[in-house]
């Protein structure tokens, strides 16, 4: 994962959850959570890694040094289960990074308060005018 597909500060703690517990909802966008059947001690590891290579990204380096370290967040979002195929065995889509409005979430989303991302600073310039 790079910054561009990762959810803003926080994590799923800290936001709403779909009641399924595949998503969890960031500025009306779905994030997929972690696999919920990985050891906690498993989870924690993967996190420590992925933390890690989010660091070496940031870090001065070479081209080489940044795709290495874009490998490795790659890698370890997977193994999480936040990429790659799906944890559920149900046959449903992946809706991540879908806006909950568009995805089989609305009505949820709409109950929930979810659905619509808070006005960007853009549109509210352009309102202001």
């Amino acid at each position: 994962m790079d910054a561009s597909d990762t959810p803003p500060q926080g994590s799923a703690q800290s936001h709403p959850v779909t009641p399924d517990g595949r998503y969890f909802v960031v500025r009306g966008r779905l994030w997929r959570m972690a696999d919920p059947a990985l050891a906690e001690g498993e989870r924690s590891a993967l996190v420590r890694q992925l933390m890690a290579a989010r660091r070496a990204l940031r870090a001065p380096g070479t081209a080489e040094d940044r795709a290495a370290a874009r490998d490795a967040v790659q890698r370890t979002k997977e193994a999480l289960g936040e990429r790659g195929p799906v944890w559920w065995k149900d046959g449903a889509p992946d809706e991540n990074r879908k806006l909950v409005r568009n995805s089989s979430y609305a009505a949820w989303g709409r109950a929930a308060g979810v659905a619509e991302p808070p006005p960007s600073a853009a549109g509210r310039k352009a309102r202001a005018r």
